[in-house]
């Protein structure tokens, strides 16, 4: 099943963004990846992912952003916010705008896929 599944990891540091691509390949996941929220909107586009791992605070375009723009669609992809900002209300409005999840950096990579999991069971059951 996971297999199948597309991933786009919206991340601008590198060091995280190759970790987080690396384990979810090794779960069997398909993953694309962008460094901004600009190039992040282009592959939701083109690419149409399963599900949308992304930063919160990235040079030129961020993760609200990214946010909003998936806000506009009919039918967008379950969205998980990586980020190392402790504000609650970063998180409220994260939320507001309908992420799924929202990691606080640093996690664990178990964190992670758990999170992944989730995502993508709750969104095959709607």
């Amino acid at each position: 099943m996971s297999s199948e599944k597309t991933i786009l990891v919206i991340e601008d540091d590198r060091e995280i963004s190759a970790t987080v691509q690396s384990v979810l390949a090794s779960a069997g996941y398909r993953v694309i990846a962008a460094n901004n929220g600009a190039d992040g909107r282009r592959l939701i586009q083109s690419q149409k992912p399963d599900l949308v791992l992304t930063d919160m605070m990235m040079p030129r375009v961020g993760g609200f952003p990214v946010l909003e723009f998936l806000g506009e669609m009919e039918s967008p992809p379950p969205v998980i916010m990586m980020t190392a900002n402790e504000g609650s209300r970063h998180k409220a409005y994260a939320e507001m705008l309908g992420v799924v999840d929202y990691l606080r950096k640093p996690f664990a990579m178990e964190v992670l896929l758990d999170s992944v999991a989730r995502a993508l069971a709750s969104d095959t059951n709607e």
